[in-house]
């Protein structure tokens, strides 16, 4: 472990030559002095000496180095003689003094010393220093050795069992022990005003962690806890077992927070909550867990400890976790957490689903289905209630019995006492109404045996799945619904409107279900392309609303007079919808006239003003016609009209035959052509010999051949066009 460093000779002032030698007076120096007072075991003469040399040293001006080390070299010698003889207060204080490396007194302390020291590490000690330390491998060994040599063989058995020894022995155990705790503090100071640099900082480690295994094994916690709190270079994995075996728990937390260790310092709080540790210094420890995490806000942390905080505290553990999850999570991080939260607490595992899809919007299948699943268990789980089972059967009797224009799910929510059973039924309604993700087959099979009781559930089902009458037939006949079925007409299929969901929802303070219900486009606003919509809408095709008013119209005939008032109403109301030659055809002849009088009078009525809309706009069709043609016969008149026929390639003869022909008529093998650039080209029309006519013809066609009036004759234009 030990570099060897020689210390300088003394210089020679006196040299004696002879024949066969050169011989030198040398002055007694400081170190042989104190070699030979050391040797002949005179320890006070040896410590008076190098307290005179350091007051000779202390009034000088200008200090020699060579001085400054038979100081620190006599005070080292001095201090292992005293540490071998166990005079370990006037060691500590030598050796000091000599400024020794507190890894050279630690080594002497394994128990202490730990790992902290490698096998290629070394240290720089003086050369005479080395020769002279303690060979024994620990103080432990240097107190026996020294009991040994002063009580063996007059103590029986022997000293290492006779009471005597074993108590001198501990007493001399401890006294090291302080001895050392003073060192160190020595020099935990005198490094603190010391720069920094890579040697000092390796001695810093050192003496820091040992200082703290000292402070811990002999329980001195404001000594400890004052160490921790100062800036220091404690080895946290040296000091970690000793802490652990201690129950200085809170120490440890401290050093884990000052080093970030948080996987650490969350392990030891959840023991500390768990009862399996115990310290009455650290307080709340689950609080501080719960702060660390929001704090921190690490996705892994959190995917850890989640499930263990659920079972321990819940509520604040799925807050912790609804305000840390990132909105970028991949659906399968979603399930594997939910997963993991629901084998720890179930309840917490429905309501972290819960936030999931309502919440967060998730538009994950799986998620979806396993929430409606999870409201049909809670629904389902309501009932087994008989209260609550004999509640709503009342409140279904109380509603089909009158009639009302208010949908049953705002009479329901309005008339029912709150409670949580009543939430549980709101949820799932407007669930299944605003969700398209899950399966309503499998829903509707497990809601099928309590059908009685949650019939609008089953209508929204129905018209899930399409089965448009069916949902209609349950809404008009079992239900007297006839708002709510109307409504799911106009909505092309849906129970329950948004707007009646808003106000349910508003009412419950269930928002976040009926966000889930989309609203119906307002008719004829237009979305910018590109632009996006600040609420989600949809639209309804005019073909379907058509066909569920005829099915809903189908429904409420079959019910007879009993819904011959109903029947009236839909007809007038809808009556833009219903084609009245298809209505009559279906009404049954044994109704009354005044069911239908209302309806087929705006019926011929609004065909009636159809008519005479469309005859008016023709005839104004009509007089635009005209009044553009008009406008169009002077242009013609101004162009002229003057039909003519292509050449032969054989421009010689045949020019006349073919000019002089009727309108239309064809030459054999030849087809008619109306080009007037050929003939042009072809006929001189201004011949300067004057010789024969011009080779323009005349063409007459008769105005009546053509329909032309008589008072065409007159005309400039030889032909109609």
């Amino acid at each position: 472990m030990a570099t060897v460093q020689y210390p300088n000779f003394p210089r020679a002032n006196v040299l004696v030559i002879g024949s066969t030698a050169i011989q030198a007076l040398l002055p007694s120096t400081l170190i042989s002095q104190a070699d030979a007072l050391l040797e002949a075991h005179r320890i006070e003469d040896a410590a008076d000496l190098v307290e005179q040399q350091r007051k000779r040293v202390q009034s000088m001006l200008n200090v020699d180095r060579h001085d400054l080390d038979e100081l620190r070299y006599v005070n080292q010698r001095l201090g292992f003689q005293c540490f071998q003889e166990t005079l370990f207060e006037d060691a500590g204080n030598r050796l000091y003094e000599g400024e020794l490396d507190p890894r050279v007194l630690i080594s002497y302390y394994p128990e202490l010393r730990g790992e902290l020291f490698r096998e290629d590490e070394t240290v720089d000690v003086m050369a005479g220093v080395a020769e002279h330390m303690p060979a024994e491998d620990s103080v432990d060994d240097i107190i026996a050795a020294n009991l040994v040599r002063n009580y063996s063989p007059h103590l029986a058995p022997n000293t290492r069992e006779a009471p005597p020894t074993v108590e001198l022995r501990d007493i001399l155990n401890m006294t090291a022990r302080d001895m050392l705790e003073s060192y160190l503090r020595k020099w935990r100071r005198k490094l603190a005003v010391e720069g920094v640099t890579p040697q000092s900082q390796a001695v810093r480690m050192v003496v820091d962690t040992v200082l703290a295994k000292l402070h811990v094994n002999t329980g001195k916690l404001p000594e400890l806890y004052a160490l921790i709190d100062q800036p220091n270079a404690i080895v946290l994995s040296e000091l970690e077992a000793a802490l652990i075996r201690s129950r200085h728990f809170n120490a440890l937390c401290k050093l884990y927070q000052q080093r970030n260790d948080d996987a650490k310092l969350l392990e030891t709080w959840a023991r500390l909550v768990s009862k399996e540790w115990a310290d009455p210094d650290v307080q709340d420890p689950l609080t501080r867990m719960f702060d660390l995490l929001t704090e921190r806000r690490d996705r892994a942390l959190l995917q850890h400890w989640m499930p263990w905080l659920v079972k321990n505290d819940s509520e604040r553990a799925l807050k912790l976790l609804t305000t840390a999850m990132s909105s970028k999570r991949k659906p399968e991080d979603d399930r594997l957490l939910l997963q993991e939260i629901r084998d720890a607490n179930p309840e917490a595992g429905a309501q972290l689903l819960e936030y999931l899809v309502i919440h967060r919007r998730s538009t994950d299948p799986e998620l979806h289905a396993q929430l409606a699943m999870t409201y049909v268990d809670q629904l389902l789980s309501c009932l087994s209630d008989e209260a609550t089972s004999k509640l709503w059967r009342a409140k279904a009797l109380s509603y089909a019995s009158g009639r009302s224009d208010t949908p049953f799910i705002s009479y329901f929510a309005s008339t029912t006492p709150d409670s949580e059973h009543k939430r549980v039924r709101l949820k799932t309604l407007l669930f299944l109404q605003g969700s398209t993700l899950y399966d309503p087959e499998a829903v509707r099979s497990r809601l099928s045996p309590q059908a009685k009781l949650l019939k609008l559930e089953l209508a929204i089902l129905e018209g899930k799945l399409g089965n448009h009458r069916s949902a209609l037939s349950i809404l008009v006949h079992d239900m007297n619904d006839a708002t709510s079925a109307e409504a799911y007409c106009t909505l092309g299929g849906e129970v329950v409107p948004a707007k009646t969901a808003q106000l349910v929802g508003e009412r419950a303070g269930l928002q976040g279900w009926a966000a889930l219900v989309t609203p119906l486009a307002a008719p004829g606003k237009l979305v910018k392309p590109g632009a996006a919509p600040a609420k989600r809408t949809k639209t309804v095709d005019e073909e379907v609303k058509k066909d569920l008013i005829m099915i809903l119209l189908e429904v409420y005939m079959s019910g007879g007079e009993a819904t011959a008032d109903r029947t009236a109403q839909l007809l007038n109301a809808q009556a833009m919808n219903l084609d009245v030659i298809d209505v009559i055809s279906m009404i049954s002849s044994e109704w009354p006239l005044r069911i239908l009088s209302t309806f087929i009078t705006r019926s011929l009525r609004r065909t009636l003003h159809a008519h005479h809309e469309g005859q008016i706009i023709k005839a104004i069709s009509q007089g635009q016609n005209l009044a553009i043609a008009e406008q169009t016969w002077e242009v013609i008149r101004e162009q002229g009209a003057i039909i003519e026929e292509p050449l032969e390639d054989d421009e010689d003869d045949g020019v006349g035959e073919k000019l002089g022909l009727e309108l239309g008529e064809r030459v054999q093998g030849e087809p008619a052509s109306f080009n007037e650039k050929a003939t042009l080209h072809a006929v001189d029309l201004h011949p300067e010999n004057g010789e024969g006519d011009s080779g323009v013809i005349d063409i007459n066609v008769s105005p009546a051949e053509y329909g032309l009036g008589g008072s065409d004759h007159g005309s400039d234009v030889d032909s109609g066009t």
